[in-house]
């Protein structure tokens, strides 16, 4: 698969990482021409300066922040020059069947960031973890009503990893009206593609130069 790098999302979370880690990440994503860096709030300034596409999260992994604080930390984040932003949902709110709350939590994030930037890419993570299949298919068509742009299945910091039941579960609640990023434990060639066979639309892991070098 000859444009297996498109689908990759370098990521650098780590709460000890440094201006130096943060360039060599940017390095690679030139190099390999991946689809951006990920890294966290505090650098996406710097990677901005750095000539690459850069990704960041917001209200990660917990997703506990209230809706005001979502929105300002994702309009900081656009405003310093992010690209994409990989958003945590309130899970208990799930858990609790609000699906009004959530939708409007999602509605004020996306309207707040389309009125900043029309074409910045909004993911939505729910964290698959923690969900039945009913609230994994329920909060796929609520962020797709929302107007974002992906369903993003974990943080990487949660209970588990993503699963090719999740990206099934997804595709079969909204088809293909949703684009899906997987992330979580994802470190080889064979799973990349085992994703991509299955529906996923994007790649998220710290592994992605080992994955294209031993694919």
């Amino acid at each position: 698969m000859t444009d297996l790098v498109s689908y990759l999302d370098l990521a650098n979370h780590r709460p000890e990482t440094t201006e130096g880690e943060i360039r060599e990440l940017c390095l690679k994503v030139q190099e390999f021409n991946f689809n951006s860096a990920f890294v966290n709030a505090y650098y996406v300034g710097l990677a901005k300066s750095l000539g690459v596409r850069v990704g960041t999260v917001v209200s990660f992994p917990l997703g506990g922040e209230t809706v005001a604080m979502k929105v300002a930390a994702s309009r900081a984040a656009v405003l310093s020059g992010a690209d994409e932003l990989d958003i945590s949902l309130n899970v208990g709110s799930i858990k609790e069947a609000k699906w009004e709350a959530s939708l409007g939590e999602m509605k004020e994030i996306v309207l707040a960031v389309r009125s900043l930037n029309k074409r910045t890419i909004i993911k939505f993570i729910p964290e698959t973890g923690y969900l039945t299949e009913d609230e994994i298919r329920k909060s796929a068509e609520l962020i797709l009503e929302s107007g974002a742009d992906f369903f993003k299945t974990c943080s990487g910091m949660g209970p588990r990893g993503a699963t090719v039941g999740d990206v099934r579960v997804v595709r079969d609640a909204v088809g293909n009206k949703l684009k899906i990023k997987v992330a979580g434990g994802i470190t080889t060639y064979e799973q990349v593609i085992t994703f991509i066979e299955a529906g996923a639309d994007r790649i998220g892991t710290s592994h992605a130069v080992e994955i294209i070098r031993n694919g």
